[in-house]
């Protein structure tokens, strides 16, 4: 028997609408990195127009650190929801979802090389292997192990804080590498794509050494393994009657994420508070996001009216690549050669723009086809090694 794709009939309208939000909070995160000379520079000591402070301070507040774990439980959802329905077909899993995730570490792998240095979808591939090996148990189980994980990853680091003395103390500002700030404003603002490509190299020495392979199995493996438990308790499929848990995480959740992530603004930046903003209130904030809209979408004619948005989430690898794409033309010097030379707000407006762009793309796209462009590429690669 064969696996066969998610049908249209079988989708959740719900998740879709999640995945496309997400997209719209990771392209808001990620234009920084566009931009401006990131690996090597420190975001929250670059800026020194009030403006762009100010600018930055929001998005670093409702949008970095949240996004990225709300994504990554998507994917832990979307995994468990294939590992259900082979249950149910009696179909082989493991041979279709290792393979899926070899053509996605792939192509991540290529978008990083030949487009942007930033590239996730890779380290989601990785992260995606380990979460096959827990994806067999009962959900307790796996949202035990996803904890239990990111617990080992607190335990670390504030082992270390403990260690050094240093928890309470004025959280100092990270070195810049003034060497590679002049390479990346150079090579992406005014070189070829020649010099673009030597340089993204470089930023990947940066963005995928060994240690943030590791790392990414303290964070990224531990949100995958809570989606897989949401999943396998069906909390979205069955919103309805959970309406309750519902509100309640949306409630919760926001109120108590919002608070920790802005507290690093309201009280002093101390290495624990900015800690707590990042691997605490951005999970809880994620998670009540997911909630909110989950509760949204209980509402008369919502799913109707967020349709476009939820189009997006149905293409989302498609959106993804194509948001490196769009962007890199625009700040490239061999596009339109804005690096370095837009601010917080322009590149808050410049995101919008483009997303509003792919909402009409996919909606046109979705009036003669199925599925994404990607979305089909990668169907059919693992379905012809099949």
């Amino acid at each position: 028997m064969e696996f066969k794709p998610t049908t249209l009939n079988e989708r959740i309208d719900s998740i879709d609408i999640i995945r496309g939000f997400s997209l719209l909070g990771i392209l808001l995160v990620n234009i920084f990195g566009f931009y401006l000379p990131m690996p090597h520079i420190d975001l929250q000591n670059w800026f020194t127009e009030a403006m762009d402070i100010i600018w930055h301070q929001t998005l670093d507040i409702y949008v970095q650190s949240s996004f990225y774990p709300l994504f990554s439980m998507l994917f832990g959802y979307g995994i468990a929801m294939q590992y259900l329905k082979a249950e149910k077909t009696g179909v082989r899993f493991y041979s279709f979802a290792r393979k899926r995730l070899i053509v996605l570490f792939v192509l991540g792998m290529l978008h990083a090389l030949f487009i942007w240095w930033g590239d996730i979808l890779a380290m989601y591939a990785f992260c995606g292997f380990f979460l096959l090996l827990f994806i067999r148990f009962n959900p307790k189980m796996i949202l035990t192990f996803g904890l239990v994980i990111y617990g080992l990853l607190h335990v670390m680091i504030l082992g270390g804080y403990g260690m050094l003395g240093i928890a309470n103390e004025k959280m100092e500002a990270i070195p810049v590498n003034i060497v590679m700030v002049e390479s990346a404003l150079s090579a992406y603002g005014i070189g070829g794509w020649g010099e673009a490509f030597s340089q993204r190299l470089n930023d990947l020495t940066v963005q995928m050494n060994p240690s943030m392979w590791i790392f990414s199995l303290f964070t990224i493996l531990p949100y995958m393994l809570i989606g897989a438990a949401f999943a396998k308790w069906r909390l979205i499929e069955r919103a309805k009657s959970l309406k309750g848990l519902w509100i309640s995480f949306a409630v919760i959740c926001n109120a108590l994420g919002l608070f920790i992530k802005s507290a690093p603004f309201m009280y002093e930046r101390t290495y624990l508070l900015e800690y707590l903003k990042v691997y605490i209130g951005g999970p809880i904030l994620a998670i009540g996001y997911m909630a909110l809209i989950v509760c949204i979408c209980l509402l008369p004619f919502a799913t109707k009216i967020l349709q476009p948005i939820g189009l997006a989430g149905r293409m989302s690898l498609t959106i993804y690549i194509m948001q490196s794409i769009i962007c890199t033309i625009i700040f490239y010097d061999y596009g339109f050669g804005l690096y370095g030379q837009v601010n917080v707000q322009m590149g808050v407006l410049i995101a919008l723009v483009i997303f509003i762009v792919q909402i009409i793309f996919a909606l046109s796209w979705f009036m003669k086809f199925k599925q994404g462009p990607l979305e089909y590429a990668v169907k059919k690669i693992t379905y012809k090694t099949l």
